[in-house]
């Protein structure tokens, strides 16, 4: 695989007016109209940047002689949702959970996918080597404002919910948006299902003043002390797009986003029509407990390289029923192919009021693992030796492993994976277990391999 000079897993990320700057901005997306014409949507997250960067957008846009619909600031998913019911692709200004000062570009397929990394180099090869197309002044197109796509993916969240009983449920829900793009949706989305709302950060605000936008149990303390306060019956939080949401439960404890990932899996799974597909597709990072609840209700389960672009990629390949990520991501492929934060919010209320159990007591009732999470420092340029050596140590010891995404390797305890970071020199080592010590062990485990084998080659 050639390697990218701009791209990441999933778009561009930089700091804005540094490396993001218009003229950056604008010949990328010059670029992504010379291999995706037609009309094309854009949209942008709350950052103070984004403004800028959009507009830098659309004119490299039109001066590829593609038509421009700006559907303002709104979160991932309602723009994907848009591209996928009228336009030919799309791009998004967001940098997601990344501190202020950053800002990124996602460009959307027709379906409002991610685009492929096919077209990643594409764009890439444009960029730095080749001349865009540069239409005659006489071809320029116009550019046009959508500003009913929030209310309209709203309202298509609100189809596929039981409403009623939400409604019925008279749910008190504590909401931190993080002053982000969720502050134009979830708050309307949770009093049309008759909520009784407390909002944190709920102001649109490119600073995050309340909190982090990575929505992270350290950041959320605002949240879960309210939670607690007002004896509501679930906190949610979003990141900066609005396309994740992690929950708090009624005791003020923090839910790792796989058990949320758990609970909506076995409702689509049980819900799902005759003839419908069962599959479920995550990522070799996600809980065992993915598969085991596929398993138990005649589903299927596909685990794939790390990143949502690529488990909403699989799940329009192989027509899933349901997946996602365990950092809150969850993806609705009949929806939205690409984390949806507003409908997660709605399922996850839909089965508590369905079920008429508290969410720390359906998270109860889950199969139970635990995990450990590590990291440690390493440069890009001897990554993919150390996990060379790795596999080869594992294998030669007569460990099973895994090598769909970094080095996942697996014990009869358990198992930990060895990724390296694509945006950050450092190693992570994820494991989990069904006991905290011995997960524990095996993420250490996971930096001693490291290390060592680190320490061989600067030696």
């Amino acid at each position: 695989m050639v390697k990218k000079r701009l791209f990441g897993t999933f778009g561009v990320r930089r700091v804005a007016n540094e490396v993001l700057t218009p003229e950056f901005a604008s010949r990328l997306a010059v670029s992504y109209g010379t291999v995706n014409s037609g009309r094309i949507a854009i949209g942008g997250d709350t950052r103070t940047s984004t403004k800028m960067i959009k507009d830098a957008i659309a004119s490299g846009l039109l001066s590829s002689g593609c038509e421009v619909v700006d559907c303002g600031i709104l979160p991932t998913p309602a723009l994907q949702y848009a591209v996928r019911h009228y336009y030919d692709g799309g791009i998004m200004v967001t940098a997601s959970h990344n501190p202020p000062k950053y800002n990124g570009i996602k460009f959307l397929d027709e379906f409002g996918i991610g685009i492929a990394d096919e077209m990643d180099l594409a764009i890439e090869d444009i960029y730095f080597d080749g001349e865009p197309k540069r239409v005659s002044w006489n071809e320029i197109k116009e550019k046009f404002l959508n500003d009913r796509v929030i209310d309209e993916y709203i309202n298509e969240i609100l189809k596929r919910v039981d409403t009623e009983a939400i409604k019925k449920a008279n749910f008190k829900v504590v909401l931190d948006p993080g002053s982000g793009a969720g502050c134009f949706t979830s708050p309307y989305l949770l009093e049309k299902l008759g909520c009784k709302l407390i909002t944190l950060n709920a102001q649109a605000d490119g600073f995050f003043p309340g909190r982090n936008p990575e929505p992270t149990e350290p950041n959320l303390d605002t949240l879960i002390s309210a939670v607690k306060e007002f004896k509501a019956d679930i906190g949610f939080a979003h990141d900066g797009d609005a396309d994740r949401t992690i929950c708090i439960d009624e005791h003020g404890k923090f839910v790792q986003g796989d058990k949320s990932f758990a609970l909506v899996e076995k409702l689509m799974l049980k819900n799902r029509k005759k003839g419908q597909s069962g599959l479920i597709v995550t990522t070799v990072a996600t809980s065992s407990a993915i598969e085991e609840i596929a398993t138990k209700n005649d589903g299927e389960f596909i685990a794939t390289a790390v990143g949502d672009l690529i488990v909403a990629r699989k799940l329009h390949e192989e027509n899933g029923l349901f997946g996602g990520e365990e950092n809150g991501g969850l993806i609705f492929p009949d929806f939205v192919y690409g984390r949806d934060s507003a409908l997660a919010v709605a399922k996850i209320l839909e089965i508590m009021a369905i079920e008429g159990k508290s969410l720390s007591k359906l998270v109860e009732e889950l199969p139970v693992y635990y995990s450990q999470k590590n990291k440690i420092e390493c440069v890009d340029e001897i990554k993919e030796e150390i996990m060379d050596k790795i596999s080869e140590e594992v294998s030669n010891l007569g460990f099973n492993i895994d090598r769909t995404d970094g080095v996942k390797i697996f014990k009869d305890d358990g198992w930990v994976i060895i990724r390296p970071s694509g945006t950050e020199p450092i190693f992570r080592s994820f494991s989990e277990s069904k006991s905290q010590e011995k997960a524990i062990e095996l993420a250490n485990w996971g930096i001693d391999l490291i290390k060592k084998h680190k320490d061989e080659i600067e030696s």
